[in-house]
């Protein structure tokens, strides 16, 4: 068989961006860490509300640890447990969130919180409150016919703040 030689640059050409596309994906997968949650820890997700400390939904302020709050969340079918989170300004805070059902996101918009919660499996994302204000926490994975309806808040408080109706 002969092969013209414009066939063979084309050939050799669709061949190269193919292994150049390999390499790339296998790049961004393994080397710049995307990949499935590597949780170490793991639970019924039918049972949620069994486990510390999904046993006690809520903000937490902890001793003894490299951050001073743990916010404790739980999604499921369309709502956030708690719903409301109210945290002290340069708080370093640890969320430790799941989920009982579908994979849900919980972002919260303006800041760099982002994790996806899926179910069987905690995770976890630890940071420094460092803006006062009211932040909407969405979710950002489609998780059913009320994905749109799934929104909490977050307050960041200023204890030092003056109250200027006074």
């Amino acid at each position: 068989m002969h092969l013209h030689k414009y066939e063979k640059w084309w050939l050799v050409f669709g061949s190269a961006t193919l292994v150049a596309f390999l390499i790339i994906l296998g790049v961004g997968a393994f080397h710049n860490g995307t990949h499935p949650n590597q949780s170490k820890k793991t639970l019924d997700y039918e049972r949620v509300e069994e486990f510390e400390p999904f046993d006690n939904p809520g903000v937490h302020k902890v001793e003894g640890k490299k951050w001073d709050y743990e916010v404790v969340l739980i999604a499921s079918a369309f709502n956030y447990n708690p719903g409301a989170i109210e945290l002290p300004l340069n708080a370093k805070v640890k969320f430790i969130a799941t989920t009982k059902d579908v994979i849900h996101g919980f972002q919260v918009a303006g800041t760099n919180i982002n994790m996806m919660l899926e179910p069987g499996y905690y995770s976890e994302y630890t940071t420094v409150v460092n803006k006062a204000g009211e932040y909407l926490i969405v979710c950002n994975e489609f998780c059913g016919t009320g994905h749109a309806f799934m929104y909490s808040s977050i307050k960041v408080v200023d204890a030092n703040a003056t109250d200027s109706s006074n």
